[in-house]
């Protein structure tokens, strides 16, 4: 079973980035990004993908331009997540066959993202939308579309987002912040995958 769960690795570096990253995949997260704005990230979508590209969904965030979406494709990453909604962002991440998780808060910017193609909706920031909020732009969504909230969500608030009806979550400073050793990741990374486990019951 693949967990509804992308780890965001904001900030690591190549060196860093496959033992930070096994430490994620032990755990059970799968889908890992690296966020454009990090230190040399195609480098380190390279050497994900050598390491783990058999196993595991490996891809880039904070992408913002279609071109961005060819380099890392390029890099062998199937996976792009965006903060924003950019229609020609989630075509050509859709037309190249990688997986497309666009930002979105309002229903305007939802089915404007299916419309274009999107694998999936990534609610961002899902602290500032609230579970309330979240309700409402669900109750709208096509039946089977898969809304992973971003942002201020982790072990303490997993249960009332999953009971809300989110399907998945990414994982972003509750999972991994620069510095951090490859075991410090592993154990917030278990942390944080028993929570959304626990959230089933």
């Amino acid at each position: 079973m693949t967990l509804p769960l992308i780890g965001i690795l904001r900030g690591v570096a190549p060196d860093e980035v496959v033992d930070i990253a096994k430490a994620v995949l032990d755990a059970g997260i799968t889908q890992i990004e690296v966020p454009l704005n990090s230190p040399n990230p195609l480098e380190s979508i390279r050497r994900l993908v050598d390491a783990f590209g058999e196993s595991a969904v490996i891809g880039a965030g904070t992408v913002l331009t279609p071109a961005q979406v060819r380099e890392v494709h390029a890099a062998g990453g199937r996976l792009i997540v965006s903060p924003n909604c950019r229609p020609a962002v989630i075509e050509e991440t859709h037309r190249l066959g990688m997986a497309s998780w666009p930002g979105i808060v309002t229903p305007s910017e939802a089915f404007e993202a299916l419309d274009a193609g999107a694998t999936g909706l990534k609610l961002f920031p899902a602290v500032q939308v609230g579970l309330e909020g979240m309700q409402a732009v669900r109750s709208v969504l096509p039946t089977g579309t898969l809304l992973y909230a971003v942002g201020g969500v982790g072990v303490d608030n997993f249960a009332a987002w999953r009971a809300a009806g989110v399907d998945g979550a990414g994982l972003g400073s509750a999972l991994y912040k620069p510095g951090q050793s490859a075991s410090q990741v592993g154990q917030q990374a278990q942390a944080l995958v028993d929570a959304w486990l626990a959230g089933e019951q």
